[in-house]
């Protein structure tokens, strides 16, 4: 025989009978703990998405800054080049990492920009007139190789003038084991109203004397001046380069502004070596 229903059973059953009823009409269906989990579950599922992909685009955004150690023309300073450097819009500057520093001996002699940048001035080594022999180019080496390894590492190097000289040789006597044996690999150059050693009028320090026997496999930027005395210089370089990219600008021996083409031609450089692995 079944039991028949007590009052209390009937009761309670009115009860939760009225109980779901009012969560129906007033808060929904009613669901279940587990069935609460699956739902809230669900629901967040496409706010960790959007999380993550928010997330990737704010580290695509920020990019990486290459390292640059920036060499200065012959007597003048880190200091003026940095003042020069600083013209170039800001969409480059915001890009770029730049350690300026000075050359390690004092300037023997007048500067061509007295009066109009304040001293010290400084230069990388010395020549005679014919630029055919060259004094303390060794221990010009020695001590930029020494400032790499005390504050780099740097991915790469920009040189103006004679700091650009120098700057064109370090890949080269780097790979063959001459020079800068003791840091790690330069990535990339800027050079500035440059040239080469051995190339045009110029002759060869003993220890850049095969900087420029061979191609040189490293992305460079070569801005040359259409009235630079070292024009012939600058175009002779880029023969020693694989696939040089250079920006041609109307005024002489300087560090120019940028017009919309040089400007273009800059960023996209910057993107290509931003692809480069970095030291760090």
């Amino acid at each position: 025989m079944g039991s028949s229903p007590t009052a209390f059973g009937v009761a309670r059953g009115v009860l939760v009978g009225s109980l779901a009823g009012f969560q129906s009409l007033h808060f929904g269906p009613f669901v279940s703990n587990s069935q609460l989990s699956i739902r809230r579950l669900s629901s967040t599922k496409p706010l960790l998405e959007q999380h993550r992909q928010t997330k990737l685009v704010m580290q695509n955004e920020i990019q990486y800054k290459p390292r640059i150690l920036c060499l200065h023309g012959f007597r003048t300073s880190a200091s003026i080049l940095q003042k020069l450097i600083a013209r170039w819009p800001e969409t480059v500057l915001q890009k770029l990492d730049l350690h300026f520093l000075d050359g390690p001996f004092p300037a023997q002699g007048k500067s061509d920009v007295e009066g109009i940048f304040d001293p010290p001035y400084y230069e990388w080594y010395q020549s005679n007139q014919d630029f055919t022999e060259y004094r303390n180019f060794e221990e010009c080496v020695a001590y930029m190789e020494d400032y790499m390894i005390n504050h780099g590492p740097f991915d790469g190097l920009l040189g103006f003038s004679q700091g650009a000289f120098l700057s064109a040789a370090v890949p080269s006597m780097q790979a063959q084991g001459v020079a800068f044996t003791r840091v790690p690999k330069i990535k990339f150059l800027v050079i500035i109203s440059g040239s080469k050693f051995g190339g045009y009028k110029f002759g060869q320090p003993k220890l850049a004397a095969n900087a420029f026997s061979s191609p040189i496999e490293c992305p460079s930027l070569h801005i040359i001046g259409e009235k630079d005395f070292l024009k012939p210089g600058g175009i002779d370089l880029l023969e020693s380069f694989v696939n040089p990219v250079v920006i041609h600008h109307p005024k002489g021996h300087i560090i120019p502004r940028l017009d919309d083409i040089s400007l273009n031609t800059m960023l996209c450089f910057i993107e290509h070596i931003q692809k480069i692995p970095s030291h760090d």
